[in-house]
C-alpha cells in the first residue's frame, strides 16, 4: 500500500501555523490554510506579500521556519529525494512567463512532460496531449510553432502542459499576468472548468481581484507580514477590515500607506545628504 493517504476527504494542502522566510528573514508568521480536492483556492495580495513564497513553501523549495506543511497527507520537511519527487510529479506548475519551449511546436511542448516521465506508447501519448490540447482550445494548432501564436494562446498551451499528466494539485503563478482582457476571461474560465474535470485541487497566486472572485471557492489574502483574511469571495467582498477593504477596492492610500515610513536610517541618511556640500 502507498504511503501517500488518497482518501478524497483529506485536505491536499494544509498549513498549520506556519512561518516562512529566508534565512533570519521571516516574510509571513502563523499562516494556517487548507485546499481541498475540486477546489478553487486563489492567494491573494500585493507585490512583495508573499504570495509566491506560499508558492515556493509548497512545492517544498523552501522549508518552514515553524509549523507544518502537508501535501497529499504527507509532512513535506520529512521528504527528500525520490519519495519528494514522486509528490512533486502528482502537482502540476503554471508559471508565470509560461516557459514554454520555442524551439518545440505547440503538441510537443505539451508532450514533453509525458515523454520525460512516463512510457507511454505514441499512440496514448498523442491521444492524451490532444485531448489536453482540446480542453484549452487548440487542437487544431498543435501543428504550430510558438512564434506563430498569440501571448493569450502560449498562455493556455502551458496550461495544457501543466495537466498533461493529469495532476492532483496545479499551482497557477500570476496565471492572469500580461493577458488582454478576453484571454484573461478565458484563462480564468478555463482554470475553474479544468479543476472540475481533473478534480483536482487548484491554487492561484495572483493579486487579480476580480477574475479570481469569479471563479474561487475560498480565498486567502496575505500582507503585513500575516495572513489578513479569508473566506468565500462573497464573505470577503463583505468584509470591513480596512486592510482588506484597501486591497479589494485597490485604493490608493489606507493601512498599507501610499508614503514609505520613515525610519531612523532614513532619518540619518538624509542628515547625511544634507551635510554634503
Amino acid at each position: 500500500m502507498s504511503m501517500i493517504t488518497s482518501d478524497a476527504t483529506d485536505p491536499v494542502v494544509l498549513f498549520s501555523a506556519v512561518d516562512l522566510g529566508y534565512g533570519d528573514f521571516t516574510v509571513l508568521k502563523e499562516v494556517d490554510l487548507r485546499v481541498a480536492r475540486g477546489q478553487v483556492v486563489a492567494m491573494m495580495g500585493g507585490s512583495g506579500s508573499g504570495k509566491t513564497t506560499l508558492l515556493r513553501a509548497t512545492t517544498a523549495q523552501i522549508r518552514p521556519q515553524r509549523g507544518t506543511i502537508a501535501v497529499f497527507g504527507q509532512d513535506l520537511a520529512s521528504l527528500s529525494g525520490e519519495r519528494l519527487r514522486q509528490v512533486r510529479q502528482r502537482m502540476g506548475v503554471l508559471f508565470q512567463q509560461g516557459a514554454l519551449f520555442t524551439d518545440l511546436n505547440v503538441f510537443e511542448n505539451v508532450a514533453f512532460p509525458l515523454r520525460e516521465h512516463t512510457t507511454m506508447t505514441e499512440q496514448a501519448l498523442t491521444e492524451r496531449v490532444l485531448d489536453k490540447l482540446d480542453a484549452v482550445g487548440l487542437r487544431a494548432a498543435a501543428h504550430l510553432g510558438i512564434s506563430e501564436i498569440s501571448g493569450g494562446m502560449a498562455r493556455r498551451v502551458a496550461l495544457a502542459r501543466a495537466i498533461v499528466m493529469e495532476p492532483e494539485l496545479i499551482l497557477y503563478d500570476e496565471p492572469f499576468a500580461g493577458l488582454d482582457p478576453i484571454s484573461l476571461g478565458i484563462t480564468a474560465q478555463l482554470i475553474r472548468d479544468l479543476t472540475d474535470r481533473l478534480h483536482c485541487a487548484s491554487v492561484l497566486i495572483t493579486h487579480d481581484v476580480p477574475e479570481s472572485f469569479a471563479i474561487a471557492d475560498q480565498v486567502y489574502v496575505v500582507g503585513q507580514g500575516k495572513l489578513l483574511a479569508s473566506g468565500t469571495p462573497q464573505a470577503l467582498s463583505g468584509s470591513q477590515d480596512p486592510y482588506v477593504k484597501q486591497f479589494l477596492n485597490g485604493e490608493p492610500d489606507g493601512p498599507i500607506a501610499f508614503h514609505y515610513p520613515i525610519t531612523p536610517a532614513f532619518t540619518a541618511w538624509l542628515e547625511q545628504q544634507s551635510g554634503r556640500p
